[in-house]
């Protein structure tokens, strides 16, 4: 396996559907999940205008192209701001490299600096690296049930 590079990759937040930014997120989401389609670029413009959500991309020093993306939602709850972590993919090509580090990292780093009490993520069991990068940087698990009601079946 390669040496990880994490002083080589670059995050930036994206502010617009660019046709970069648009096909990298039709090539990673399908590592991601296999029932999501991949945003449309309607749907990236509504991302990257809210003011709730922060889209982060990635790229590693020796290529232009985005490998890795990251969106934080921040919100304001009764019990203070808080934020929350979706959607971390890392090209395939490149994982082990530092880059899903330096993502959660820089979103961390915005989510401090914006006053959040807490930032917030689920990672299913069977992702084993994601898992361990989560714990590797801080992240605890608690000790909760997360529900989901579907809203497509009912």
């Amino acid at each position: 396996m390669p040496e990880p590079v994490n002083e080589g990759v670059v995050v930036a937040e994206t502010t617009s559907a660019s046709d970069e930014v648009v096909e990298a997120l039709a090539s990673l989401v399908p590592q991601l999940s296999s029932t999501a389609p991949p945003p449309t670029r309607h749907e990236v413009e509504e991302m990257v205008r809210s003011p709730a959500t922060i889209v982060f991309v990635a790229r590693t020093g020796d290529s232009k192209l985005v490998v890795g993306t990251l969106t934080l939602i921040v919100f304001r709850a009764p019990t203070g701001l808080r934020a929350w972590i979706e959607d971390v993919v890392v090209d395939g090509k490149v994982r082990g490299l530092g880059v899903g580090s330096a993502l959660v990292e820089a979103a961390l780093e915005r989510a401090r600096d914006l006053g959040c009490r807490s930032v917030d993520l689920t990672s299913r069991p069977s992702r084993e690296a994601a898992n361990r990068l989560y714990r590797r940087l801080g992240f605890t698990e608690r000790e909760t049930n997360v529900y989901r009601y579907s809203l497509e079946s009912s």
